[in-house]
């Protein structure tokens, strides 16, 4: 079980943004391997998923193609709204200046003690310098 962010699941939509680590991960999870996300991971694919629209990087059916595809895999979205975890995200973006958006990803992993998948490098050394481990990281 990992904490999945936004930028590796929107690699799986984008041909020139796929990698072997975000390949590795969706492989992860179709063979049941479990990934928890915060409730802000779906408003976040679904502006990526807006804004490639507008783009014509997609259509209006792929958009929904894709989130039939995420649908089907072990993603769980973790509720985290109260006021203790809006203080932890707040304390942990100024402590290791983040958007709050990447600090809820970061404070699920700490809360969870979960490994965090993510290509945001700044996310990713907060999550280093937390002590939270990268998941996949060995993923080919």
């Amino acid at each position: 079980m990992f904490i999945l962010d936004c930028s590796v699941t929107m690699a799986w939509l984008f041909e020139d943004e796929k990698k072997p680590y975000t390949e590795g991960i969706l492989k992860q999870l179709t063979h049941q391997t479990k990934a928890i996300v915060p409730p802000l991971w779906c408003i976040e694919v679904n502006n990526v998923l807006l804004v490639a629209e507008r783009r014509s990087r997609v259509t209006v059916a792929e958009t929904q193609h894709f989130w039939d595809v995420l649908h089907q895999l072990p993603i769980t979205t973790q509720n985290q709204q109260g006021y203790y975890e809006v203080n932890s995200v707040l304390n942990l973006a100024r402590q290791y200046q983040l958007s709050a958006y990447d600090a809820t990803y970061l404070d699920l992993a700490i809360k969870l003690n979960l490994p965090l998948a993510s290509l945001d490098k700044a996310l990713l050394k907060a999550a280093h310098d937390a002590g939270v481990i990268i998941y996949g990281k060995a993923i080919p």
